[in-house]
């Protein structure tokens, strides 16, 4: 499981003109899930995502996390992260999970998620033309791939 983490001052995803999730601050999360991501890369990656001290604080040091600041969260499934690029100049996707595995997942991740923040957090629309928006804050952009938990 790879994710991009975006601080943000604001974001939102719209589907077919109609805005399905907003935030204020806080993060748009970016997860790219494969065959082999199991209930341990959920467990493992959303706690670390919540706990993740990337949020100023009162110095203006990165030192408080999501919860912390009581902050907002989008997740939105993005298959593309899964590319490999290894082999001329058109990404690959063999990584990527098909949606008969990789939905199950995403809905798990959120669902762990919102248990490990105490709120309920936006999603995009699986397999849907999203239009993300947001406005990076810092900027700061972490990614983390669970193939490197240990």
């Amino acid at each position: 499981m790879k994710a991009v983490i975006q601080r943000v001052k604001h974001a939102s995803v719209t589907v077919e003109g109609t805005e399905i999730a907003a935030i204020k601050h806080g993060i748009l999360l970016l997860l790219g899930i494969a065959e082999q991501d199991s209930t341990e890369d959920i467990l493992w990656l959303s706690k670390k995502i919540a706990n993740l001290r990337i949020f100023n604080d009162e110095n203006g040091v990165m030192n408080e996390s999501l919860i912390a600041v009581n902050g907002e969260a989008i997740v939105v499934s993005q298959f593309t992260l899964q590319a490999s690029t290894k082999k001329g100049n058109r990404p690959s996707y063999i990584k990527a999970a098909k949606p008969e595995i990789a939905i199950p997942i995403y809905e798990s991740f959120v669902k762990q998620f919102e248990l490990d923040l105490g709120r309920k957090v936006g999603t995009g629309e699986f397999g849907a033309d999203m239009k993300v928006e947001l406005l990076n804050d810092g900027p700061v952009t972490i990614v983390i791939d669970t193939e490197n938990k240990n």
